[in-house]
């Protein structure tokens, strides 16, 4: 992709000491908008105001910044090496610190193999990381309630749009704005969201008497799989099950596109009835308890998409791009959903610093960065099907997309 040159951000000479460290120096700052203050929104965030960009803000959807259910999420290293350098220390964010994962087979409800793997990272859960993420933001730069609805290119500036009818210039516009991204609706139509078949049926249980320290993986016949794993006041489990649309829609209210995260008023006795009904069937009789005693759950229709071509926009002079799940929302098996958007914030920072401070051109650092970025997003958003297609979930969806 060829990136039109960019005025409004035009640069001046190279920094003398050559190395990106401190403040920027005194030159008209970017103004950077994050739409998104969720985990890959809040991290950007944080990144650009450790490199010295000042004039950034965060508008978040949602009426105030609270945990909203998230659960077990695994960091590898290069994302957890991204939090070190922000001064998150993994203590605060890592509650178990097992690298195991147990990979089990289960036949008429007893283990028949067992493999052990080591994970390359460690695993946390979206409120212990959400929570560390926003402490750090600075007063005023966190804008709760403020939902976007266009993108506009008025007087050659982008230009957010919000639902209570007011505006906002940036000169940069970070889309990190989740799975059913609205800057992915208006930058990307073309690539909505499928449902590939399956749920992710979550819950968090109290801690068994026999506590657990490693992540499980129990795989008991095709078309289900069960995750487990300690988290801070209990156990965090997922229970992978086929469903039809029609079956979807009867146990949580909605179509699957339409309600893309059951939260644990639409999970109906039904589905609570066709979830215990399987662990009773399929699980050791243990994991089937864990299942049986979690009052309250939540639900995740399993969501397919196109690979993405591109990760940047020219808007007028400035520019808008697609971060972490709002470019490609991967299958949760992937486990790379957060681990790509961290990456990629990572890296748009660094490619905005040799802009700003060092006078590289901006369209090629720009194109740069989504040269690094796109192939892993797109790698991620293949595999997904490929792991639903070994464990005999989905396989709704007719359209395989060309790598």
């Amino acid at each position: 992709m060829t990136l039109p040159p960019l005025t409004r951000l035009a640069s001046t000479p190279t920094s003398s000491d050559g190395i990106p460290h401190g403040p920027l120096p005194r030159r008209p700052q970017p103004r950077i908008a994050v739409v998104g203050g969720s985990l890959t929104g809040c991290t950007a965030a944080l990144l650009l105001r450790q490199a010295g960009f000042d004039q950034v803000t965060v508008y978040e959807a949602a009426p105030h910044s609270a945990p909203r259910g998230g659960g077990l999420i695994g960091l590898e290293h290069p994302a957890l090496d991204t939090l070190d350098r922000l001064g998150i220390d993994q203590d605060e964010i890592v509650a178990h610190r097992s690298e195991t994962i147990w990979q089990v087979t289960v036949r008429a409800r007893q283990h028949t193999h067992t493999a052990r793997r080591t994970y390359p990272g460690r695993n946390t859960t979206w409120n212990l990381l959400h929570t560390a993420l926003t402490a750090r933001l600075p007063d005023g730069m966190l804008h709760t309630h403020r939902r976007v609805t266009g993108l506009t290119g008025r007087q050659g500036q982008p230009l957010l749009h919000f639902t209570d009818g007011t505006t906002r210039h940036a000169d940069l516009v970070l889309f990190a704005d989740g799975r059913t991204s609205t800057g992915r609706r208006l930058l990307d139509p073309d690539r909505p969201l499928r449902y590939a078949g399956y749920v992710a049926h979550r819950g968090h249980a109290p801690t068994p008497d026999t506590p657990l320290h490693d992540f499980l993986r129990l795989e008991p016949e095709p078309g289900c799989q069960y995750n487990v794993a300690p988290v801070p006041g209990g156990l965090d489990w997922t229970f992978y099950l086929n469903c039809s649309p029609t079956d979807y829609t009867h146990r949580f209210g909605a179509p699957p596109e339409q309600r893309v995260f059951a939260l644990p008023q639409h999970v109906s006795p039904t589905a609570h009835a066709h979830v215990n009904d399987h662990a009773t069937r399929l699980l050791p009789a243990e994991h089937a308890a864990t299942v049986h005693t979690t009052s309250t759950r939540m639900a995740v229709p399993v969501m397919d998409i196109d690979p993405p071509t591109r990760m940047v926009w020219p808007i007028g002079s400035g520019w808008a791009v697609l971060l972490g799940d709002a470019l490609a929302p991967v299958r949760p098996h992937t486990a790379r959903g957060a681990n790509n958007g961290i990456e990629q914030a990572a890296g748009l920072t660094t490619a905005l610093t040799q802009h700003h401070r060092h006078g590289a051109d901006l369209a090629a650092a720009l194109r740069g960065w989504q040269q690094r970025h796109l192939p892993a997003a797109v790698a991620a958003v293949l595999r997904g099907p490929a792991i639903g297609a070994r464990l005999g979930l989905g396989g709704l969806s007719t359209h395989t997309p060309e790598p």
